[in-house]
């Protein structure tokens, strides 16, 4: 795939080839009256059908985020779709799966999915792996398709994705949900950053609650599925501006999607200048997740507004910011007198927050639902009174209210800073 960037905007426009790099395969009859509505645009016509039909795209999980993708990338036409998945429908899966029926509950996922998908495009290869992704299988797997899919729900998997499509050398469209929020992007550490740059670590476990425990809107994976659907096919194509270098993030509550930069941090320990990560380690050692001790335990909020009024009072709540030092962005910044530690850091740094142990503690991440699980952490450690800041800085920044713009490169002194 031939590519270059805007000036100006770091944005990945895509200008010629797209993935597969040869697109010989011819249509048949059958299939040019399917993909009749392709053939007419400008950007697809018989030359991008041919490269779709080409293609080979795997999925990560069969779930919310899956169902969508693979639907529609059989509709549209990717001549051979892979699916890794092991579990079976479950009833509660179908308030958002919408692969399966009711009559699918109990039977395999793998199965029901390669029925439905083969229903809706005889002309596409449906290829189901029903293993647990680990570090013995990842790569062997992996090797057979041009893009991955990431439509996880859990760390281990996630982190195992992404330094597997960077030893590959292989994109890797990234989703994931939680509650009212999703986040969408493409991680290619040939043309941008990887997830790790983003976040280089995983949480502990414990810290990060998943969409069995934290809940989630069952029309929301469509939105971040369709999207990872649209991002899949442009790759192939070789059309558009990539998401590549971008994190697309959608709040459903308010209608509304926020795009911020993401930078490629030469300390990444797998794309980085100097990269420590080689093979694949043991992610379920590296990342293991717990459940939180009590997820619907409830926890005090504050709004952006009402926090800056009580910061011009005598007796002000203490700030804590459990963001990543990366996640820092110019569009967003973080409030000067916050205190910085990342989530995945508070166990082993909670010491430090003693002597705030009877004080408030407002918690900040972007968006307000990481905060809220740091805000319970401390709750049940005892600490009297953590709030959670709604909306996070999101709320924040809309609201036109003061924060500091975190300048490039100060990411490392961002993180050893101390109020203490």
């Amino acid at each position: 795939m031939t590519a270059e960037r805007n000036d100006g905007t770091g944005r990945i426009q895509m200008t010629g080839v797209g993935i597969p790099s040869v697109s010989q395969t011819e249509l048949s009859k059958d299939e040019v009256n399917r993909y009749r509505r392709h053939l007419v645009l400008p950007d697809v016509g018989r030359e991008g059908q041919r490269r779709l039909k080409n293609a080979k795209v795997l999925l990560i999980g069969a779930g919310g985020l899956g169902s969508p993708l693979g639907l529609y990338l059989a509709a549209a036409g990717v001549g051979r779709v892979g699916i890794v998945e092991f579990d079976v429908v479950d009833e509660t899966n179908l308030q958002r799966q919408i692969l399966y029926g009711t009559a699918d509950v109990g039977r395999s996922k793998l199965d029901a999915a390669r029925n439905r998908l083969t229903n809706l495009n005889p002309h596409v290869q449906i290829d189901t792996h029903e293993v647990r992704l680990c570090k013995d299988n990842t790569l062997e797997i992996f090797e057979q398709y041009d893009v991955i899919v990431d439509g996880t729900d859990n760390f281990p998997t996630r982190y195992l994705v992404n330094d597997a499509c960077v030893l590959l050398g292989k994109p890797n469209v990234y989703g994931s949900i939680f509650r009212f929020e999703g986040q969408a992007s493409v991680f290619w550490a040939e043309q941008g950053p990887c997830y790790r740059c983003l976040y280089q670590q995983p949480p502990p476990p414990g810290l990060v609650p998943s969409c069995a425990e934290g809940g989630v809107l069952g029309v929301l994976p469509g939105v971040i599925g369709a999207i990872q659907a649209i991002e899949t096919v442009k790759l192939i194509l070789g059309r558009g501006d990539s998401l590549v270098g971008r994190l697309l993030t959608f709040d459903a509550l308010r209608m509304r999607f926020r795009e911020f930069k993401l930078r490629k941090d030469p300390d990444c320990p797998v794309c980085g200048t100097e990269p420590t990560i080689h093979e694949l380690p043991d992610y379920d050692m590296v990342c293991g997740i717990l459940p939180v001790e009590d997820p619907h335990r409830p926890i005090e909020e504050i709004s952006a507004r009402d926090l800056w009024k009580r910061m011009q009072e005598t007796n002000t709540p203490v700030l804590l910011d459990v963001r990543e030092p990366n996640e820092l962005w110019e569009e967003l910044g973080y409030i000067e007198d916050a205190y910085l530690i990342p989530i995945r850091s508070l166990p082993e740094r909670l010491d430090e927050l003693e002597v705030y142990r009877d004080r408030e503690i407002v918690v900040i991440c972007a968006s307000g639902w990481r905060s809220e699980v740091a805000a319970r952490y401390l709750a049940e450690r005892g600490f009297a009174r953590p709030i959670n800041l709604a909306g996070g800085m999101v709320d924040w920044d809309e609201e036109g209210l003061p924060f500091v713009r975190a300048a490039e490169g100060t990411f490392s002194a961002l993180l050893q800073r101390r109020k203490l």
